[in-house]
């Protein structure tokens, strides 16, 4: 008698987890999305049709892989190229639209009245998003996608890392650094980086040395300016070369590269759980093989602190989360797997953002000859032939319009991403809780309502009298790094680092655009340019130089 009821309980218990399952899978697929398509349409917010499982992935898919298939004219009008969804549906659709990734709803905002509102935020209502698939493997839980007390503990000690030093901590004005760092953290009114200065202009030299050999030829800049970039990241925040974190920026190039390729595609449910693929495999390597190579780093420092070769873990960056990891307060430590995400999440965040700012700025520089002689005589008016000094770079107003505007035009990331984890108010919608909500940059860095119908012209002129008077004073209209609480910790350093790099190019070269180069910006995690940036360079004459 006993098996009967025991097969029967077995089965009864399997018919109800299964039942359960398919309730969920039917509410997850089919009635939360179909419920928030019509609570949004009832407000007036439309968008292209929820498609079971998928959602607009292979709309959005199939739009973007047609174009990237062919480079394009040599033109600015990027944004049909980069977000073709985005272009076609806010003129179908309106400013603000919906989408679906998966099952999961993307409202889609472009108005900068409601930006503004959801990133001027600061009491936790639009957290960040977490990072979808392989790019969490890049950047875990670190500064970029942390939240909560986590984002606040780990956003003092970028602060402290990149900030301290240039403003010159003793106990004597331990209180004037509490009052910077707060203007710092609400303002943005940063201070140039003295102390790191030096590593950034001997990084650039070595980078010029190089160039030497080839004056006259075709150089393919992008990638001299990623190994310049990752060299001033090492330097600076890491206290090694960049040859010691070698394997960890391949390992994070490629994570890129796979993380891209994989953005729009949709795992089925449950059987996308237990099924890898080959780049869940190749990925999974990458990740621990990062892992293996900074606990690797970590051990080096520790054991040099022990052998008192060292002042404690060190200053830079990675000396102030070894000191957090090891934190005799549990209340302020921080686990093994924050601080590699952390490493991580600096590694490639670091680099990344000003070599695509190197890059797009040397093209418009090379396509736009009179821009390059304008700022070719700031530079030599300010320093002449010596290096950039700290005073120098920040009277360096030409070159910072023309940053800003091959920002516009060129922005590394392109979207951000926000979170509605409950039912709340923006502007005049009410958004049910577990939505995204994604602002596109680009969109709205190529609006001509925003910017003018020149829009899509280089005119650094724009900025002259700053990003108010640029962009027809409308708010959060200008994002290259974020705006409100959670702008980019390293703004600055950034912006530092791409002035004494092209400062010194200009110095010493003019440069124009190779006839080899194609236009063909494409979107991998950051925008780049998909066959790279060849450009010649001819060495400027002794009399040209003065």
């Amino acid at each position: 008698m006993g098996s009967p009821i025991i097969l029967y309980a077995a089965t009864s218990c399997f018919c109800l987890v299964f039942f359960l399952f398919i309730i969920r899978l039917f509410n997850k697929l089919w009635w939360i999305p179909n419920r928030t398509q019509a609570v949004m349409g009832s407000q007036g917010v439309r968008g292209p049709a929820y498609r079971l499982v998928y959602g607009n992935t292979k709309e959005i898919l199939s739009l973007r892989n047609q174009i990237w298939i062919s480079p394009m004219g040599l033109s600015h009008d990027i944004l049909p190229r980069i977000l073709p969804h985005i272009c076609s549906w806010t003129k179908q659709y309106g400013m603000n639209f919906l989408t679906w990734y998966g099952s999961r709803a993307q409202l889609v905002i472009t108005q900068p009245e409601l930006i503004k509102e959801i990133l001027s935020n600061s009491d936790g209502t639009y957290p960040k998003v977490q990072a979808p698939g392989f790019l969490r493997k890049i950047l875990g839980d670190g500064l970029v996608t942390a939240g909560g007390e986590n984002w606040h503990r780990q956003r003092k000690l970028a602060t402290l890392a990149f900030y301290a030093e240039s403003l010159r901590v003793t106990k004597s004005n331990c209180l004037m650094f509490k009052l910077k760092s707060i203007i710092v953290m609400l303002f943005n009114v940063f201070v140039p980086m003295q102390d790191m200065i030096p590593a950034m202009v001997a990084s650039v030299e070595i980078m010029l040395k190089r160039w030497r050999h080839n004056e006259g030829k075709e150089i393919e800049v992008s990638q001299d300016f990623t190994l310049l970039t990752s060299e001033i990241i090492s330097r600076t925040a890491f206290g090694s070369s960049y040859l010691e974190g070698e394997s960890i920026f391949n390992k994070l190039t490629n994570m890129s590269f796979i993380a891209s390729r994989n953005a729009y595609k949709i795992k089925i449910p449950l059987i996308g759980d237990f099924v890898k693929t080959s780049d869940d495999v190749e990925a999974d390597k990458l990740e621990q093989g990062i892992r293996d190579s900074i606990i690797k780093m970590m051990k080096t420092r520790e054991e040099k602190a022990m052998k008192g070769e060292s002042e404690g873990y060190g200053n830079d960056y990675f000396g102030l989360l070894l000191k957090a990891y090891h934190d005799p307060d549990m209340t302020k430590r921080i686990s093994l797997d924050v601080l590699i995400d952390e490493c991580k999440t600096f590694y490639i965040a670091g680099h990344e953002t000003t070599t695509k700012l190197l890059t797009w700025t040397i093209l418009l520089l090379a396509t736009h000859t009179d821009w390059q002689e304008k700022l070719r005589e700031e530079v030599l008016e300010l320093f002449g032939q010596q290096n950039p000094t700290p005073d120098g770079i920040g009277k360096l107003k030409t070159m910072s319009m023309v940053i800003n505007e091959s920002l516009r035009l060129y922005p590394p990331a392109v979207n951000i991403s926000r979170n509605v984890e409950r039912e709340v108010r923006l502007g005049k919608y009410i958004l049910p809780a577990n939505m995204e909500l994604v602002i596109p940059i680009l969109a709205i860095h190529h609006d001509p309502q925003i910017w003018g119908e020149d829009v899509d012209i280089f005119k650094p002129e724009r900025f002259a009298e700053g990003v108010a008077k640029a962009s027809n004073n409308t708010p959060a209209a200008f994002l290259p790094f974020s705006s409100g609480p959670r702008i980019c910790v390293g703004l600055n350093f950034a912006a530092t680092e791409a002035k004494i790099a092209l400062s010194m190019i200009l110095q010493r070269y003019r440069f124009n655009l190779s006839p080899s180069y194609v236009h063909s910006p494409v979107l991998v995690v950051t925008l780049r340019p998909q066959h790279g940036l060849q450009v010649i360079f001819q060495p400027l004459s002794v009399n040209q130089r003065n």
